[in-house]
């Protein structure tokens, strides 16, 4: 089957099964091995992309499902000499370990940043209508969905605080 994906500004037709992952079209045949395959049952968040501006977990969805739509990987964020304000903040703030969740926790976290803006609440907003806050347990919540294996959690989050206060 056919499939054609916009991914970080550049189009691309897929001739694929149709059983294939987004996922695994990304790394497979598009060979952006920036988005990791960690659990491939939608529960550590290390496979988050961004669709159409919304952050997914693309272990979970179709190639086919998303025909003419636009993703963004880690690899359209920016380039080693000029990086995202998030990519320096978890650089700065030692936001990762090992790195393997990294490009999932940084494309949640541009994701999540857009949510917040957008006045979207989450479980521990208190105000469904206004402003939501961008405290740490505001960060910590709407995070919960990428695991670290190595435990960098402070750091990812003060990375994050960091790269909004960037984004003001």
């Amino acid at each position: 089957m056919k499939t054609e994906l916009k991914v970080n500004g550049q189009l691309h037709t897929l001739d694929h099964d149709p059983r294939m992952t987004l996922l695994d079209a990304l790394r497979d045949d598009l060979h952006l091995t920036g988005t990791k395959k960690g659990c491939d049952h939608g529960q550590c968040g290390a496979c988050t992309v961004l669709l159409d501006g919304r952050r997914i977990n693309a272990c979970l969805t179709l190639a086919a499902m998303h025909d003419g739509c636009e993703i963004t990987t880690i690899e359209g964020l920016g380039e080693p000499e000029n990086l995202s304000a998030l990519q320096t903040a978890f650089v700065s703030k030692d936001g990762y370990q090992c790195g393997y969740c990294t490009p999932g926790q940084i494309m949640s976290a541009t994701g999540m940043m857009d949510e917040v803006r957008a006045g979207d609440p989450s479980h521990v907003s208190t105000d469904l209508s206004g402003d939501v806050p961008f405290d740490d347990a505001e960060i910590a919540e709407r995070m919960s969905g990428n695991l670290c294996r190595c435990s960098a959690y402070p750091f990812i989050r003060e990375a994050i605080a960091m790269a909004a206060e960037v984004k003001k």
